[in-house]
Protein backbone atom coordinates (compact mmCIF):
# COMPACT_ATOMS: atom_id res chain seq x y z
CA UNK A 1 0.00 0.00 0.00
CA UNK A 2 1.12 3.43 -0.83
CA UNK A 3 1.81 6.30 2.01
CA UNK A 4 -1.37 8.89 1.55
CA UNK A 5 -0.11 11.94 -0.56
CA UNK A 6 0.11 15.28 0.85
CA UNK A 7 -0.16 18.30 -0.41
CA UNK A 8 -0.60 19.60 -3.83
CA UNK A 9 -0.34 15.98 -5.06
CA UNK A 10 -2.94 15.16 -3.58
CA UNK A 11 -4.80 17.94 -4.96
CA UNK A 12 -3.89 16.94 -8.40
CA UNK A 13 -4.47 13.68 -7.98
CA UNK A 14 -8.16 13.95 -6.21
CA UNK A 15 -8.70 16.97 -9.48
CA UNK A 16 -7.54 13.62 -11.66
CA UNK A 17 -10.20 11.70 -9.81
CA UNK A 18 -13.19 13.97 -10.05
CA UNK A 19 -12.46 14.49 -13.58
CA UNK A 20 -12.71 10.86 -13.93
CA UNK A 21 -15.83 10.44 -12.50
CA UNK A 22 -17.25 13.44 -14.47
CA UNK A 23 -16.18 11.71 -17.65
CA UNK A 24 -17.51 8.71 -16.37
CA UNK A 25 -20.76 9.52 -15.42
CA UNK A 26 -21.27 11.90 -18.82
CA UNK A 27 -20.41 8.56 -20.83
CA UNK A 28 -23.08 6.30 -19.31
CA UNK A 29 -25.63 8.51 -17.57
CA UNK A 30 -28.28 10.45 -19.95
CA UNK A 31 -29.56 11.78 -17.31
CA UNK A 32 -26.31 13.56 -16.06
CA UNK A 33 -25.77 14.65 -19.59
CA UNK A 34 -29.43 16.40 -19.67
CA UNK A 35 -28.63 17.89 -16.90
CA UNK A 36 -25.51 19.48 -17.99
CA UNK A 37 -26.87 20.69 -21.10
CA UNK A 38 -29.20 22.42 -19.05
CA UNK A 39 -26.90 23.98 -16.99
CA UNK A 40 -25.17 24.70 -20.66
CA UNK A 41 -28.16 26.87 -21.00
CA UNK A 42 -28.99 28.14 -17.63
CA UNK A 43 -26.16 29.32 -16.87
CA UNK A 44 -25.52 31.99 -19.57
CA UNK A 45 -29.02 33.11 -19.42
CA UNK A 46 -28.71 33.44 -15.69
CA UNK A 47 -25.74 35.97 -16.20
CA UNK A 48 -27.85 37.14 -18.95
CA UNK A 49 -31.04 38.13 -16.54
CA UNK A 50 -29.68 38.46 -13.50
CA UNK A 51 -29.18 42.10 -12.43
CA UNK A 52 -27.01 42.00 -9.21
CA UNK A 53 -24.34 39.35 -8.98
CA UNK A 54 -26.43 38.14 -6.03
CA UNK A 55 -29.35 37.38 -8.79
CA UNK A 56 -27.08 35.85 -10.79
CA UNK A 57 -25.45 33.37 -8.36
CA UNK A 58 -29.37 33.15 -6.68
CA UNK A 59 -30.23 31.49 -10.09
CA UNK A 60 -27.25 29.70 -10.75
CA UNK A 61 -26.36 28.09 -7.34
CA UNK A 62 -29.75 25.79 -7.99
CA UNK A 63 -28.45 24.66 -10.98
CA UNK A 64 -25.20 23.59 -9.96
CA UNK A 65 -27.39 21.82 -6.78
CA UNK A 66 -29.33 20.00 -10.02
CA UNK A 67 -25.61 18.70 -10.93
CA UNK A 68 -24.52 17.54 -7.41
CA UNK A 69 -27.52 15.90 -6.95
CA UNK A 70 -27.47 14.30 -9.93
CA UNK A 71 -23.81 12.89 -9.92
CA UNK A 72 -24.81 11.68 -6.10
CA UNK A 73 -28.29 9.87 -7.58
CA UNK A 74 -25.70 8.38 -10.44
CA UNK A 75 -23.05 6.80 -7.38
CA UNK A 76 -25.96 5.54 -5.23
CA UNK A 77 -27.43 3.73 -8.33
CA UNK A 78 -24.50 2.51 -9.87
CA UNK A 79 -23.36 1.24 -5.77
CA UNK A 80 -26.77 -0.14 -5.81
CA UNK A 81 -26.35 -2.08 -8.64
CA UNK A 82 -22.88 -3.48 -7.80
CA UNK A 83 -24.43 -4.65 -4.52
CA UNK A 84 -26.78 -7.02 -6.26
CA UNK A 85 -28.32 -6.54 -9.36
CA UNK A 86 -31.77 -8.47 -8.50
CA UNK A 87 -35.11 -6.41 -7.90
CA UNK A 88 -34.64 -6.04 -3.68
CA UNK A 89 -37.49 -3.67 -2.00
CA UNK A 90 -34.50 -1.62 -0.21
CA UNK A 91 -32.44 -1.13 -3.83
CA UNK A 92 -35.47 0.31 -5.27
CA UNK A 93 -35.74 2.82 -1.69
CA UNK A 94 -32.65 3.79 -2.40
CA UNK A 95 -33.50 4.71 -5.83
CA UNK A 96 -36.32 6.15 -5.69
CA UNK A 97 -34.72 8.49 -2.61
CA UNK A 98 -31.88 9.60 -4.56
CA UNK A 99 -34.20 10.15 -7.89
CA UNK A 100 -36.47 12.35 -5.24
CA UNK A 101 -34.04 15.01 -4.13
CA UNK A 102 -32.98 15.08 -7.90
CA UNK A 103 -36.98 15.59 -8.09
CA UNK A 104 -36.71 18.67 -5.52
CA UNK A 105 -33.45 19.91 -7.16
CA UNK A 106 -35.93 20.42 -10.41
CA UNK A 107 -38.61 22.51 -8.45
CA UNK A 108 -35.70 24.61 -6.42
CA UNK A 109 -34.79 25.56 -10.07
CA UNK A 110 -38.01 26.40 -11.27
CA UNK A 111 -39.15 27.79 -8.37
CA UNK A 112 -35.72 30.35 -8.03
CA UNK A 113 -35.82 31.07 -11.41
CA UNK A 114 -39.77 32.34 -11.34
CA UNK A 115 -38.95 34.41 -8.03
CA UNK A 116 -35.67 35.80 -9.08
CA UNK A 117 -37.75 37.01 -13.00
CA UNK A 118 -40.71 37.49 -11.32
CA UNK A 119 -40.43 39.87 -9.39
Amino acid sequence: MKPPQKGLMRIVRATGNSLRGLRFALQSEAAVRQDCLLAVVLIPLALWFGDTGVERAVLILPVLLLLIVELLNSAIEATVDRISPELHELSGKAKDIASTAVMFSLISIAATWLLVLLT
